[in-house]
């Protein structure tokens, strides 16, 4: 079995998620004890939360690139990074460590491809719905149609990531927007929705709603066990 790399801590409530999956993930595959073996280094996310408000990923990406480093050096095999929105430095990491990045888009994608999805909602910080790094791989790099919430949706949608989600906070007022606004996306056309944000799938879970979900968490979670337990 290979070593999963964790960068974390953006927030600790997903990447506890990560850590529940990938062990649950790997009992289920292969059976009795087993675990899975895997390196997490866990950031403090105020600063770079701060640092995202400031459009600062210069100064994000030389903080992740050392944490991927000290992964990489402690053992992994391979990293995934328990953020979509952090995303947006993952060129800058993958540069700078030998062992591969299984990044969350890529995941997603294929896993939306072989569900035959083609038009997708995306919801997520606003970084992720607004920015090209996200939804720009989707449509050059897998030919799928992204579809995002209006301005005024995605400034509380965004809000209520930072505001409530990342602080384990759950409301059914939010959930109630939430759902508001992947009707809006699925009355546009969107045949299903990422939850591109790690921490969304906390707070949305399929049973809401009729419109296919895919939790980004889960997908990627998914994906790394895969790679961890490959054997060629």
């Amino acid at each position: 079995m290979k070593t999963i790399g964790i960068l974390g801590g953006m927030s600790w409530e997903s990447s506890a998620d990560y850590y529940r999956l990938l062990n649950e993930g790997i009992k289920t595959r292969l059976g009795g004890l087993h675990s899975a073996k895997l390196i997490l280094y866990s950031v403090d996310f105020a600063p770079i939360a701060q640092m995202q408000k400031e459009q600062n990923w210069d100064e994000i990406s030389v903080i992740l690139v050392e944490a991927a480093e000290e992964v990489q050096s402690a053992g992994a095999d391979f990293l995934i990074i328990a953020s979509n929105t952090i995303h947006k430095v993952a060129p800058q990491i993958q540069a700078n460590i030998s062992i591969p990045l299984l990044h969350i888009a890529d995941a997603t994608a294929h896993k939306l491809i072989q569900s035959e999805v083609k038009t997708v909602g995306l919801l997520g910080t606003s970084f992720t719905m607004e920015q090209e790094f996200y939804s720009q791989k989707l449509q050059q790099e897998y030919g799928l149609n992204v579809l995002i919430p209006t301005n005024t949706e995605r400034d509380r949608v965004n809000s209520i990531i930072f505001d409530e989600l990342c602080l384990g906070k759950q409301t059914e007022e939010s959930k109630k927007f939430f759902l508001s606004v992947i009707d809006n996306l699925e009355n546009e056309g969107a045949k299903a929705i990422i939850l591109g944000c790690t921490e969304i799938g906390g707070l949305i879970k399929q049973s809401d709603t009729p419109v296919a979900l895919f939790d980004t968490t889960d997908i990627h979670a998914a994906a790394a066990i895969e790679m961890a337990i490959k054997t060629i």
